[in-house]
């Protein structure tokens, strides 16, 4: 065990992982399974494995603090149902295709990229989009 309470795994020295109890894991009733995640796993391809979208698993998932960085080992919670994006503060939804940015994004429907980047605070990092997850695109 470490300093920071996670256990280093000799056969993955870039990536320790925590011990599989998570104090904010969620309820167990709103999954419909639990997922163990394997090496070379990430939140999209657990997404895309269920046909999900990753905004909703990453909203299933509140323990985890950065969708960016998983372990093997980690628990991942996989819903039953999520909740479609408030569509009051959204235009439209746009769902995310493989080489799209926000900024392509933003050009696309004729909004500022600031517009677009506030109207998404699900998204951690702008800079870091995924094919599948759900954009809202706000009024011009």
């Amino acid at each position: 065990m470490t300093i920071d309470g996670s256990y280093y795994n000799p056969n993955y020295p870039k990536y320790p992982y925590h011990h599989p109890y998570y104090p904010h894991h969620p309820h167990p009733g709103h999954c419909k399974t639990f997922y163990t995640v394997q090496p070379g796993d990430s939140m999209w391809s657990i997404a895309n494995m269920f046909g999900i979208s990753l905004d909703c698993l990453i909203r299933a998932n509140p323990q985890i603090s950065d969708p960016n960085l998983i372990y093997p080992g980690q628990q991942i919670c996989i819903p039953f149902y999520c909740p479609p994006v408030s569509p009051e503060t959204c235009k439209t939804i746009y769902t995310v295709k493989p080489g799209d940015s926000m900024w392509s994004i933003a050009n696309m429907f004729g909004v500022s990229l600031d517009a677009l980047i506030r109207a998404n605070p699900q998204i951690p990092d702008p800079n870091l989009i995924y094919p599948g997850q759900q954009i809202c695109i706000p009024s011009a």
